[in-house]
């Protein structure tokens, strides 16, 4: 088994235009949930719900994965998010050559925060760099310069972290040239890791608030295809390869919690609106539950000692199947045929679902969108193309279809 652990930190400096995050700029949000006291909070959560598994008969092995996620991580001191990783490694135990990641804002950190984390037992560091073009960043109402970028990078290499830098795609006036440079902008920092997402534009953020009075133009899904295509190819060029739909790595270097989250493993989540994740056991239902969202309230909760979830359902096997389909058709290593010919065959609750047929597939094998492979195990897995993930949606469709769900 495997068991991942990320840890959410709701605070930035400021909230950028496009961000619908769970995230929040004020330095105290009340019921001890501040800056100051955060790192005492959440370690305090993982203590409730290191307690609420040993209640409910589940044994985690050690942990592979610990992410800091946010909001900005970074905008806690480096002790504080060390303090956490120790608190990890004293309630579950981390194992050898675990992989510790946490975001930075280019902003936040500086060559002495960097050394910190190395000392403190990070392994990985992931920059918001969002773009290389001044205007751009302006759109998105990022402060950082290229220059943060690069300065983070440089002082990462020193420490001996792995780096990864995030890319985002199609802001309004952003032209195909200046995503190119952006693209190759990154390529040339050296790093082994590249996340690169299409900008979602959600209505009651401050962009979607100026494309819907015309003020911004609304990004275009044909702009947005293109600017993928793009960045495919010249990562490819530059050794970097697809691993997960928006994710690109040297050999090696994929991100291993990310790459958790895909193949369905068991993860909690800490701190205000984080996921968790369990697979059935013997005598527990798989179960996925979220923290409760505001940081006052979910600290009132910890504060009284429970577990601050804000709710929990039970995934049925269906919908675990679901899952199963969704997640497989994302990454590079594919979907594991067997593997979901055999949970249909164990889903006593329907008698409805059908197994998909290799035959059935071939539709899809001449549009150029998915190709199959064969495993290790010589099991049948159905990758994406470039095509295929750019209508990745539409190919799920096609498997819910064939499935029956």
């Amino acid at each position: 088994m495997t068991y991942e652990i990320y840890i959410h930190v709701p605070f930035c400096l400021r909230r950028c235009g496009y961000c619908d995050f769970n995230t929040y700029t004020a330095v105290d949000l009340g019921a001890g949930a501040s800056r100051g006291n955060y790192a005492n909070m959440v370690i305090r959560e993982m203590e409730l719900t290191k307690q609420w598994q040993l209640d409910h008969g589940i044994e985690e092995p050690a942990v592979s994965t610990v992410f800091f996620g946010g909001g900005t991580p970074t905008i806690l001191s480096a002790d504080d998010l060390v303090a956490m990783l120790s608190a990890i490694r004293r309630i579950w135990g981390i194992q050898s050559g675990a992989e510790i990641t946490t975001e930075a804002n280019p902003d936040t950190v500086n060559e002495y925060y960097i050394n910190r984390l190395a000392e403190g037992g990070f392994t990985r560091i992931s920059f918001g760099m969002q773009s290389a073009v001044p205007h751009v960043l302006k759109t998105l109402d990022r402060t950082h310069t290229p220059a943060n970028v690069a300065a983070g990078v440089e002082a990462a290499n020193k420490a001996g972290l792995r780096s990864s830098v995030d890319l985002i795609y199609g802001a309004p006036g952003e032209s195909l040239d200046d995503w190119r440079t952006s693209v190759q902008t990154a390529i040339d920092l050296g790093v082994n890791h590249i996340s690169a997402y299409a900008l979602t534009v959600e209505p009651t953020t401050k962009m979607g608030r100026q494309i819907a009075a015309g003020t911004l133009p609304k990004p275009n899904d044909d702009d947005e295809a293109a600017k993928y295509e793009i960045a495919d190819d010249l990562f490819t060029a530059a050794g970097l390869t697809w691993y997960e739909v928006s994710n690109w790595a040297k050999p090696g270097y994929e991100s291993q919690h990310n790459l958790g989250y895909w193949r369905n493993v068991d993860w909690a989540g800490l701190g205000p609106g984080a996921h968790s994740h369990y697979n059935a056991r013997p005598s527990f239902d798989a179960l996925r539950a979220w923290d409760i969202a505001h940081p006052r309230l979910w600290g009132t909760a910890v504060n009284e000692n429970r577990i601050p979830w804000g709710g929990s359902e039970e995934i049925t096997p269906t919908e675990n199947l679901e899952e199963l389909i969704m997640l497989g058709l994302r990454i590079r290593e594919g979907l594991d045929l067997d593997h979901i010919n055999q949970a249909i065959a164990a889903d006593d609750a329907s008698i409805s679902l059908k197994p998909i047929e290799v035959a059935q597939l071939q539709p899809m094998i001449e549009e150029g969108l998915i190709t199959i492979t064969s495993d290790a195990e010589h099991h049948t897995r159905v990758v994406p193309t470039c095509k295929g993930r750019l209508l990745n949606d539409a190919i799920i469709e096609h498997f819910f279809d064939f499935v029956g769900i």
